[in-house]
């Protein structure tokens, strides 16, 4: 499915939570760049009713939930980096963790007390002041209440005790160790609003604008499957954006809001998630246009249905008995040509897929040794189909043990055309095996992926530069309570050897032994054979240089636009008019906005975490 990214990030609807690489899951398509329900007549992207400046950015994601407690789409996740602060953030740069909401932070000497000295400079948009009770009520209504902690509730499974013995002063005590505590990327909401709320599984935040928030943008109209809008919040404690309104218009049609950009109509287009490589291509030699293709954050898989099931191992959904069979798996996957995949549908904006983390983390990134990598072999495969029972008919067709032919049905997103094209190629690939392979290619994966409908499905996620929501997902924990119910989980896996190393790495401080840890669980994941990471594809975007004069890409040196753990692109983001202009797409003018405290991280060399979304196309 899709996330932080998905592409991303986790899909969920009608208060069931999904992580679904669906990018463009929704009903409703947006008019090919034409009319919208926002704009009524075509015009230049960078005027705002007021006579101000807009940045509007293509999106082929529509938002799944406007409350932070519920949002798990990159899209959405993305919104509310924008509109609340979080703890701690990213430095553009390096992604290395500078002050947020709080200013500076310390441990106790065993690690289970975390005391956090939260600003007295930032305000909520109505007016009142942001504090630390704000924060404390945030995650204590995470603890206690199973509705607001469907999105990140992770992140607090592990908390006794939150308080606020100050205004200024966040108090959180542990029940053990817990590696991501300068990584809480959940994001803070004013108490005096959102204790007026009843149920926070399905309160989607959607209904009276502008919402209250104290991030560097203050979300002011929204229409669903349509857009979003967003005005630069003048009194934020950073420095207010250069952009007067920043707009996100959703498009089902990739190629509509291609061509959207060539005609000025949108400044900025993200892709589903990134652009097809026939339409960056087409792009580079457009006047006034920029594509950004960089190494990405995100991994592209194969998924298969492990057999769906709740915590308490009540059976769900109708996957193929066969893929229970790990020698199924393996064989299946030992049928896919990853460099064709590379060459031929992402022309080589990827690189070939294995572990969890992509290479742009490399403190985490993992690859399997020689002896141990499923590489493409279709003898292998057909030798490891013979011994699981799966033998050919006098057809020429493989048949499982009720006798029919084997045929699995593969979810794929009809807005990502990536799916389609590698649908294709497992049709011959599988078939020269023997086996059948059915596309279902959905604007809405969600249902199915929820209810375990499927045998196989593409998945995607973006990866934050601490892995550990990602990496959650997949245990046990994360199942769904009932068959009614939604987990965290992506694809139902749960394996009591990963869940003991998912522990371990959790409450592990040394970075260099918690990277090993990280490890072993992508390579414990990679022979299991739930997971086939075919890729990890390339930020592919485009902006028209006549209307943003200079974007920050996060890191700096290399690295995406779209989708940053932080709000650093649109915050920094000069219009094209503007005196304050830096002139390049790197981080200009963003050092000066990051001066706030000292990070104490008091006797721990502490690892610095960094994460997440969907992200995944938080799933995306």
């Amino acid at each position: 499915m899709d996330t932080n990214d998905q592409y991303g990030g986790h899909h969920r609807t009608a208060g069931r939570a999904r992580l679904v690489v669906a990018a463009g899951a929704a009903a409703l398509a947006l008019s090919a760049g034409f009319a919208t329900p926002l704009n009524p007549a075509p015009q230049q992207a960078r005027a705002a009713d007021d006579g101000g400046s807009t940045l509007t950015v293509a999106v082929a994601q529509s938002v799944d939930s406007l409350s932070p407690f519920l949002a798990v789409r990159l899209l959405s996740t993305s919104i509310h980096r924008l509109t609340y602060e979080y703890l701690t953030n990213y430095d553009p740069e390096d992604n290395h963790v500078i002050p947020g909401l709080a200013t500076k932070w310390e441990s106790s000497p065993d690690k289970l007390t975390w005391t956090y000295t939260i600003r007295s400079n930032s305000t909520w948009s109505d007016g009142k002041k942001a504090t630390a009770e704000d924060a404390a009520w945030t995650f204590n209504t995470m603890m206690t209440d199973s509705g607001a902690a469907t999105a990140n509730g992770s992140f607090v499974a592990n908390f006794e005790k939150v308080t606020a013995p100050s205004p200024t002063q966040l108090v959180i005590k542990l029940k053990k160790p817990q590696a991501t505590m300068t990584a809480l990327d959940v994001p803070i909401v004013p108490k005096h609003v959102w204790e007026k709320v009843d149920d926070f599984s399905k309160f989607n935040n959607d209904k009276d604008f502008p919402l209250v928030g104290n991030g560097p943008f203050v979300l002011t109209d929204y229409k669903p499957d349509s857009y979003v809008r967003l005005k630069a919040n003048k009194d934020f404690w950073r420095g207010a954006p250069k952009f007067d309104e920043l707009v996100f218009r959703y498009y089902k049609d990739q190629d509509a809001a291609v061509s959207a950009l060539r005609k000025g109509e949108v400044s900025f287009v993200a892709g589903s998630p990134s652009l097809t490589p026939a339409q960056a291509d087409s792009l580079k030699g457009e006047k006034n246009i920029k594509v950004n293709d960089a190494p990405g954050r995100r991994f592209y898989a194969l998924a298969t249905n492990p057999g769906a099931r709740t915590r308490s191992g009540e059976k769900m959904g109708d996957g193929h008995p066969s893929l229970l069979d790990q020698r199924v798996r393996n064989a299946l996957f030992r049928a896919v040509d990853r460099k064709t995949v590379i060459d031929k549908v992402f022309q080589g904006h990827a690189v070939e897929g294995a572990g969890y983390i992509p290479p742009r983390y490399a403190q985490y990134f993992w690859e399997p040794e020689a002896g141990q990598e499923l590489a493409y072999d279709p003898k292998e495969a057909a030798r490891l189909l013979d011994e699981a029972g799966l033998k050919l008919n006098s057809a020429g067709k493989r048949v499982g043990k009720d006798g029919k032919p084997v045929v699995y049905r593969v979810l794929c997103h009809a807005t990502d055309p990536n799916d389609k094209a590698i649908g294709q190629y497992l049709q011959e690939w599988w078939g020269d095996l023997g086996i059948g392979v059915t596309l279902n290619c959905l604007d809405n994966v969600t249902d199915p992926w929820l209810a375990g409908e499927y045998d196989l499905a593409f998945d995607g996620w973006s990866v934050n530069p601490d892995p550990d929501f990602v990496l959650s997902i997949h245990t046990c924990a994360a199942l769904p309570a009932t068959p009614e119910e939604t987990g965290a989980t992506d694809n139902f896996i749960c394996d009591g050897t990963y869940d003991e190393l998912y522990d371990r790495q959790l409450a592990e401080y040394d970075p260099a032994k918690r990277a090993a840890l990280v490890k072993q669980m992508e390579s414990r994941l990679y022979d299991l054979g739930y997971m086939n990471v075919m890729a990890y594809p390339n930020a592919v975007e485009a902006y028209r240089t006549d209307q943003i004069e200079s974007i920050t890409t996060m890191p700096a040196a290399a690295g995406n636009i779209y989708g940053q753990d932080g709000y650093w692109s649109w915050w920094s983001a000069v219009p094209a008019d503007s005196a304050d202009g830096g002139g390049d797409s790197s981080s200009t003018g963003v050092v000066i906005g990051i001066v706030a405290g000292v990070v104490v991280l008091a006797g721990l060399g502490v690892f610095v975490a960094l994460r997440r979304r969907a992200t995944a196309e938080d799933r995306e």
